[in-house]
C-alpha cells in the first residue's frame, strides 16, 4: 500500500461513535477487510494506535461501513498484538537456548514467531491461528522424537500464543469451520465480517450480502429491478427482510454518472412552494435528470440505452427530492408499517409485513438522511416540526404508494428524530376483500351494506393498527355514487383520489392536526361545521381526536336521517367509545345518542404469539332510552359478536329475532319492510350472499379484480338497478329473483374477462 493511502484517514466523533474514516478513493482495489490482507493489516495498525474506535468507514465509489460488533473483533486482535509484542519473553532470542538446541534451530524458531506476530497476525489472524496450531503439533512431535523429557521454551511460547488466540471472539466464531482451511484463504472472513455498502450518492447503508446462516422463508419481486428475500435467523425471533434494490446492482461507470448528476442537481435546491405539488416536482426532476444523465454518459463515452437512462433517472429522483430507500420499501405492497427509531444511524429499519409480521430489515438510514426527510415533510405538509412542535402528522405520496407519517423530535424524543409510516393500500379496501381476509364474514358485510344504504351514523373503533381507516374506506365504497360525500381529515388517508376517478362526487377537506398548534390550516371542528354549509352530503371524518367530536355530533344530529355520517375513534369497546366521547371530549350524553352503530376492530394474536390478525370483534347499536350510563341501562345492544372458536362474527339473538331499533328505523322508511322483520333479514342475507359469491367467483376464476373497489362499486350499482327493476316488475323485492339476475350478470362479466 502506498504511503499516501496509509495516511489518508481521520478519526471523527459522531454521537457516541468514534469513527475511523479512510479515504480509499485512489485505491485500485476494493476497500474490503474481509477480502484483502493488506486492508485488514492497515485497519489493525490504526486500531493498535486507537483502540477506542467503534466503526470503520472506507470512502470510495461505494462506501464500506463496518459496525461496532465487527470492529470489536479486530480491536481484540489489535489488543492481543500489543500484548504479545510488549511481552519481551515472546521474541527474546535467549529463551530458546538450551543444551539440546543448535543456533540454526533458534534462528528458525525466531523467524517463525516473528512472521506470526509481526505479519500474519495483522494480515490474517485466522491464518495465524491455523499456522500456530500446526507449529504446535510439529514441535510436539519433534520434541517427542529428539528431545524427550526436556523443557522446550519454543513449544511453551507457541502454546501460549495458541491459547490467547483461541480465546478471541474472532477465532471462537469460526473455529468449528476451520477443517481444511488453508492459510491465506479469505473466504472464511465473510462468515463474520460483512460490511454495509453505500454508493457515494446515497446516505443509507444496506447489508447487501444475505446472511450465511439464514433460512430462506420466502422470495419475491417488488418490480423487475427489486427483489425481496425473507430469512429466519437463528437466535432472533424476528425474520430478516432483505431488500435488494436496483441502485446496488449498477456498474462502477453508472455509479459515477449518478454521483456526478446528483452533485450537479444539488445546486438547485427545491423551493418550499415546489413541495406543494410533489408529483409535478418529481416529474420535472425526472425529465431534467434523465437528460443530464444522457449528456454526461455521452461526454464520458459510457453507453446507456433509453431504458437504463429511465432507471438511473428514477434512482436520481429518489435520492434528491425523494425519500431514498423508504420509497423502495413503500413500493412493496406487503409492507404495512415502517418504523425508524432514534438515534437514526444506529439501528436498522423495522417493518410490519403482511405475511411475516414484525421484521428487521437490512437497511440502516443515516442521521443526515433523517434530517433531510424532516425538511421535506415540513415543506410538503406546511406543518412545523421543531422544539415547540415536536410532533408532525402528515401524509406521504410517492409513485405507486401512499403512507401516513408520524415524526417526533426533541424534546419529546431525547435522541432526535424518529419516524413511523403506515402504508395505505393502493386501492380502497372493500367488504368482499375483508371477507376473503376473514376480518369480517358475509353476514357482517350484508349488515354493513344495509346500514350504509339506511343512512345510519356509525363510529369505527379500535386500537392502533386495528384497521379502522381501512374499514372506513370500505364503508365509503358502499355509498352509492348518486350521493355527494365530504371527507374531513388532518392526514389524508382515505382513498379520495381513487374514488374521484371512479366517478364519485367527493370533496376532501384537510384540517389542522390536533397535535399541532398554529399554522395556516383551519381546525377540525371548523372544517366539520363548514361541511354542513356545503349541501346535503355524506360526512366521513378520518379520526376523532379532540374538540371536533362536538362538531361531529352536531352533524350527526342534523344529518342522521339524510345521509351516512361516519368516523373512526380509538376505543376497545362501545362503552370505551362512550367514555372517550362524553368524558374526555365533552360531548353531552344526549348528543352521544346520535350514534347509531359502533363497530369495534382489534388485532388478535395467534396462539404462537408471533403474529396477529385483524378482526372485527363487535357490531353494536346504541339505543336511545337511557339517561346516565348506557352500559347499566342497556344502551348498547350487540348485533354481531366475535366467536373465538369459529374465528368469525356471530349474529346475536337480538339480531336474529329482529330486536334492533336501528334496523327497524331503516325498515320504517321502506314500504315492503315496515313491520316485516323477515323481509329486512332476507334483504340483509341477500346482500351477504352477493358479497360471498363475489369472493367465491374471484377464487374460482382467478380474477382478483372482482374484489377490488372498481368492480365492487359496479356490482353495488347493478344490485340496486336490478332491485329497482324487480320491484317495478313484481311490485315487491323478490330476493331470489334479484340474486338470480345479478348472478347471470356477473357470470357474463367473468366469461368476457376470461375470453379477453
Amino acid at each position: 500500500m502506498a504511503e499516501e493511502e496509509v495516511s489518508a484517514y481521520q478519526i471523527v466523533r459522531e454521537g457516541k461513535e468514534n469513527i475511523l474514516k479512510i479515504d480509499a478513493s485512489s485505491w485500485n482495489y476494493l476497500p474490503s477487510i474481509e477480502d484483502s490482507p493488506v486492508v485488514m493489516a492497515n485497519v489493525l495498525d490504526q486500531l493498535i494506535q486507537n483502540p477506542a474506535i467503534t466503526k470503520v468507514i472506507f470512502l470510495q465509489r461505494r462506501n464500506y461501513t463496518y459496525d461496532y460488533e465487527q470492529v470489536q473483533l479486530l480491536v481484540e486482535i489489535a489488543s492481543l498484538y500489543n500484548h504479545l509484542i510488549k511481552q519481551k519473553k515472546v521474541l527474546s532470542f535467549i529463551n530458546f537456548k538450551s543444551e539440546q538446541t543448535i543456533d540454526q534451530s533458534v534462528v528458525s524458531w525466531y523467524n517463525n514467531l516473528q512472521n506470526l506476530l509481526l505479519n500474519l497476525l495483522k494480515m490474517d489472524p485466522i491464518g495465524a491461528y491455523v499456522e500456530v496450531k500446526r507449529l504446535v503439533r510439529a514441535e510436539r512431535l519433534r520434541e517427542k522424537n529428539e528431545f524427550p523429557g526436556t523443557e522446550n521454551f519454543y513449544l511453551k511460547t507457541l502454546v501460549y500464543i495458541h491459547e490467547l488466540l483461541e480465546k478471541t471472539k474472532l477465532i471462537d466464531s469460526v473455529k468449528e469451520n476451520l477443517a481444511g482451511h488453508a492459510v491465506g484463504s479469505r473466504s472464511i472472513y465473510k462468515n463474520v465480517i460483512r460490511p454495509a455498502i453505500t454508493p457515494d450518492f446515497m446516505f443509507t447503508q444496506i447489508m447487501v450480502y444475505p446472511p450465511l446462516n439464514g433460512e430462506l422463508l420466502d422470495t419475491y419481486s417488488v418490480d423487475k429491478d427489486t427483489e425481496v428475500n425473507i430469512f429466519r435467523i437463528p437466535g432472533d425471533i424476528k425474520p430478516l427482510y432483505h431488500l435488494n434494490p436496483p441502485e446496488f446492482k449498477l456498474s462502477e461507470d453508472k455509479y459515477g454518472l449518478l454521483d456526478l448528476a446528483r452533485s450537479i442537481m444539488a445546486e438547485h435546491k427545491p423551493l418550499k412552494e415546489e413541495f406543494v405539488d410533489p408529483e409535478r416536482m418529481r416529474k420535472t426532476f425526472f425529465n431534467v435528470g434523465r437528460d443530464l444523465l444522457m449528456e454526461l454518459a455521452q461526454h464520458k463515452n459510457i453507453q446507456i440505452d433509453f431504458e437504463e437512462s429511465e432507471l438511473l433517472a428514477n434512482i436520481l429522483v429518489r435520492y434528491t427530492v425523494g425519500f431514498g430507500l423508504i420509497e423502495a420499501l413503500l413500493q412493496d405492497k406487503k409492507i404495512q408499517d415502517i418504523n425508524i427509531n432514534s438515534p437514526i444511524g444506529n439501528t436498522s429499519i423495522f417493518i410490519v409485513h403482511e405475511d411475516y409480521g414484525e421484521c428487521v430489515t437490512n437497511i440502516i438510514p443515516s442521521e443526515d438522511e433523517g434530517e433531510s426527510w424532516a425538511t421535506k415533510l415540513r415543506f410538503a405538509s406546511g406543518r412545523p416540526l421543531d422544539e415547540a412542535n415536536p410532533i408532525l402528522d402528515t401524509d406521504l405520496v410517492i409513485p405507486s404508494a401512499r403512507a401516513r407519517v408520524a415524526a417526533i423530535s426533541r424534546p419529546l424524543n431525547p435522541n432526535g428524530l424518529a419516524y413511523a409510516l403506515r402504508r395505505h393500500r393502493d386501492k380502497p379496501w372493500t367488504l368482499p376483500l375483508f371477507i376473503k381476509n376473514r376480518m369480517i364474514n358475509a353476514q357482517a358485510a350484508g349488515l354493513l351494506s344495509f346500514l350504509v344504504d339506511g343512512a345510519r351514523t356509525m363510529l369505527i373503533a379500535g386500537t392502533r393498527s386495528s384497521g379502522k381507516t381501512s374499514l372506513l374506506g370500505s364503508v365509503l365504497v358502499e355509498i352509492m355514487r348518486k350521493y355527494r360525500i365530504i371527507s374531513v381529515e388532518d392526514t389524508l388517508e382515505l382513498p379520495v383520489d381513487y374514488m374521484r376517478k371512479m366517478g364519485y362526487n367527493i370533496q376532501p377537506m384537510k384540517v389542522r392536526s390536533a397535535l399541532t398548534s398554529g399554522g395556516s390550516e383551519i381546525s377540525a371542528d371548523e372544517g366539520i361545521r363548514a361541511s354542513l354549509r356545503m349541501g346535503d352530503s355524506a360526512l366521513i371524518v378520518g379520526e376523532i381526536r379532540s374538540k371536533e367530536a362536538q362538531a361531529l355530533y352536531e352533524a350527526m344530529r342534523i344529518g342522521a336521517l339524510a345521509n351516512v355520517v361516519a368516523g373512526t375513534i380509538h376505543g376497545a369497546s362501545p362503552y370505551a367509545v362512550f367514555d372517550r366521547v362524553v368524558n374526555d371530549l365533552n360531548v353531552p350524553r344526549t348528543s352521544f345518542k346520535a350514534t347509531d352503530i359502533i363497530m369495534v376492530a382489534n388485532p388478535i394474536r395467534t396462539p404462537d404469539g408471533l403474529n396477529q390478525v385483524r378482526r372485527v370483534l363487535q357490531i353494536a347499536e346504541v339505543r336511545k332510552q337511557w339517561e346516565e350510563d348506557p352500559l347499566r341501562e342497556n344502551g348498547f345492544v350487540d348485533l354481531m359478536v366475535y366467536d373465538t372458536k369459529t374465528d368469525q362474527l356471530k349474529p346475536s339473538q337480538d339480531l336474529i329475532n329482529g330486536d334492533s331499533e336501528v334496523l327497524k328505523s331503516i325498515a320504517g322508511n321502506v314500504k315492503e319492510w315496515a313491520g316485516n322483520w323477515n323481509a329486512v333479514w332476507e334483504n340483509i342475507m341477500l346482500r351477504a350472499k352477493i358479497k360471498q359469491t363475489l369472493v367465491e367467483y374471484a377464487e374460482k376464476s382467478g380474477i382478483q379484480d372482482l374484489l377490488e373497489a372498481k368492480f365492487v362499486v359496479t356490482s353495488n350499482d347493478k344490485f340496486h338497478q336490478i332491485s329497482q327493476d324487480v320491484r317495478e316488475d313484481l311490485g315487491y323485492l323478490d330476493s331470489e329473483k334479484i340474486f338470480k339476475d345479478w348472478d347471470f350478470w356477473i357470470k357474463e362479466i367473468i366469461k368476457k374477462k376470461e375470453l379477453a
